[in-house]
């Protein structure tokens, strides 16, 4: 008995002021990844659209005026592809006992396994229009007959409500850097053991040995050639990990136009030419790194470009935290502390929801464990 009508859409068909308005609101956290201008990019290059198994639903629920209180991006899914939530498995349990497991529904930022709100809404409405936008996409599951609905990396305080809802929490770690405090990066080295500072400062010296200069560029002073080199960098990676790119050279053009504001990007340069960089992300109080690529191998200078130069940035910027991504231990001698992610997920068939549950009871047993190990290796003086 709501007085919210709900109805999907793509990015497009929402005024950017309006949504900008709803999923930024002033005041709390700014989160570039939850933009008008980064869902409208992905669609209108034909990155995340319905020919490449990514059909944007996104729901909005309206007031009786017309108004927008609030909106809930969603797609339908053709497989499990850019999501970083590993579900692979369950889809093959799935379809093994006879199950359509694809399309399924999926609410998230594509290609990005950033925490961050799900549900962009009015604060004078948000539980109640929280839980209008989850009911509807509840209802597209049954009305279509599909399998799951997936939400991922969602802020902690919506756990609670997905749970009541039937959906079952996933946990997974993910590595960040927090400013505790620190000035600079010798501030920050005098926090580690000193055998750790050691072999950090001998990384940092050998990956520009041989001579490389870094370089930030951001905002402004971006140009075409910047991005036509890092989209070299970003196919080579992309060859090398997973085959085909998910995203167009013509989103990072889109990007570059509208969201250079909240773009960094750090380059390594050698004999006046750019050899490798790694694209971030600025927010209101951290750095975001996404890609890196190199067109020649020089060794730790992916540590250095990645993980040092977004300290050294962070810190010469005010931001309290660097978050480098999904996976990767490596990063802990780094400096970057484990962190928890949370995913959010309902399976509609009840057999196959008891399983995935126990599933995901194991699952979090090996996390904790794992997340307990890798604490005992940081190498941060004994507090």
């Amino acid at each position: 008995g709501s007085c919210f009508s709900i109805r999907s859409v793509t990015a497009k068909d929402i005024k950017a002021e309006v949504w900008n308005g709803l999923a930024n609101p002033d005041g709390e956290r700014f989160d570039p990844f939850l933009t008008h201008e980064f869902f409208v990019a992905l669609e209108d290059s034909a990155s995340a659209v319905a020919e490449t198994g990514w059909g944007p639903m996104h729901l909005i629920a309206e007031r009786p005026d017309g108004g927008i209180a609030g909106i809930m991006p969603l797609y339908l899914k053709g497989h499990s592809q850019g999501e970083y939530v590993f579900d692979h498995g369950w889809a093959q349990g799935y379809e093994l006992a006879g199950g359509r497991y694809y399309p399924k529904l999926l609410s998230a930022v594509p290609f990005t396994p950033v925490t961050g709100r799900r549900v962009f809404a009015a604060h004078d409405h948000q539980a109640e229009v929280t839980r209008c936008l989850l009911d509807a996409a509840l209802e597209h599951v049954r009305a279509r007959g599909l399998s799951s609905l997936h939400v991922n990396f969602i802020e902690p305080s919506l756990a609670a409500p997905l749970e009541e809802m039937g959906f079952l929490l996933r946990s997974d770690t993910q590595f960040h850097w927090e400013n505790e405090g620190y000035t600079d990066f010798d501030g920050f080295l005098c926090s580690l053991q000193s055998r750790k500072r050691k072999a950090l400062k001998k990384e940092r010296r050998q990956a520009l040995s041989t001579g490389l200069v870094i370089e930030w560029v951001e905002g402004a002073a971006i140009g075409p050639e910047h991005w036509h080199d890092f989209y070299q960098f970003y196919l080579d990676t992309g060859d090398r990990k997973w085959g085909t790119p998910y995203l167009t050279e013509d989103f990072f053009e889109r990007i570059g136009h509208s969201l250079a504001a909240h773009i960094v990007f750090i380059f390594a340069v050698k004999e006046g030419q750019r050899i490798a960089g790694a694209l971030n992300f600025k927010g209101s109080d951290t750095l975001y790194g996404r890609y890196w690529g190199a067109l020649e191998y020089h060794p730790f200078l992916h540590f250095e470009v990645c993980y040092y130069q977004a300290i050294d940035y962070a810190l010469a910027h005010g931001l309290s935290r660097v978050e480098a991504g999904a996976q990767g231990e490596h990063k802990l001698l780094r400096g970057y502390e484990p962190s928890r992610t949370l995913s959010a997920h309902f399976i509609a068939h009840e057999g196959f929801r008891a399983a995935v549950s126990d599933f995901l009871q194991e699952e979090a047993l090996h996390v904790s464990l794992r997340d307990d190990a890798l604490l005992g290796h940081l190498p941060y003086k004994k507090q």
